[in-house]
C-alpha cells in the first residue's frame, strides 16, 4: 500500500481488509502508523542490507556486483514484485514524514550510499570500474540514477525504461578495453 500511495496512501482499516483482520488486532502490534511504517522500513532496510552482503559474498568483481544489484531491481519491476523501492519513494516524501520513519529511511540511503562507495572504491583500485569521480561521489550518482530510472519507468508505465537508463550507467562505469 505504501507502493501505490505513501505514506498517508493508507489506513489501519485498509489493511484490515487486505488481510482480513480487525483493526484492533493492528493497533495491538502497532499502537500508531507511525510505529507500523517504522518497523516496515526497518526490515525492509535489514532485508536489504542482507541482500548487499549476499552480493558482497557471492559475486567478486565490483562491476558484477552493481550489475546484480541493478539487476534485482529489474526483476522486480519486469514481475511488479516491487516496481520501486519503499525508502526511495518515502524519501520524496520526507518533509511530510514523521521523524522516526525519516530516520529509518535516511539510514537506508545511508547504508546503500557507503555499501556502493566501498564497491566502487575496491573496483577502482583493482582496475574493475572506471571512476569519472570519487566513489563517494560516484555511489550518489548511481544511487540517483536507478532510483531516477524507478520513477521514469513508473512515468512511461513502461518496465524496460529500468534497464534504458542504468544500462549507460554501468557501459560508463566499466573500464576501458
Amino acid at each position: 500500500m505504501i507502493i501505490t500511495g505513501g505514506y498517508n496512501g493508507f489506513s489501519y482499516a485498509d489493511i484490515a481488509n487486505v488481510v482480513g483482520i480487525r483493526k484492533a488486532s493492528i493497533h495491538h502490534h502497532f499502537p500508531s502508523k507511525v510505529d507500523l511504517v517504522r518497523t516496515l522500513v526497518a526490515r525492509y532496510r535489514e532485508e536489504a542490507e542482507a541482500g548487499l552482503n549476499h552480493i558482497e559474498l557471492n559475486v567478486s568483481d565490483a562491476l558484477e556486483q552493481l550489475r546484480s544489484y541493478i539487476g534485482y531491481w529489474e526483476a522486480c519491476i519486469a514481475d511488479a514484485s516491487a516496481p520501486i523501492c519503499v525508502c526511495a519513494l518515502l524519501a520524496s516524501q520526507l518533509p511530510a514524514l514523521p521523524e522516526e520513519v525519516a530516520m529509518e529511511v535516511r539510514a537506508h540511503f545511508s547504508y546503500l550510499s557507503t555499501w556502493l562507495t566501498s564497491v566502487l572504491d575496491r573496483g577502482s583500485r583493482l582496475g574493475q570500474l572506471q571512476l569519472s569521480d570519487t566513489p563517494h561521489a560516484e555511489a550518489e550518482a548511481f544511487i540517483a540514477t536507478v532510483h531516477g530510472a524507478m520513477l521514469s519507468t513508473r512515468a512511461y508505465s513502461d518496465p524496460n525504461m529500468f534497464s534504458f537508463v542504468t544500462g549507460p550507467l554501468l557501459d560508463r562505469l566499466a573500464p576501458l578495453s
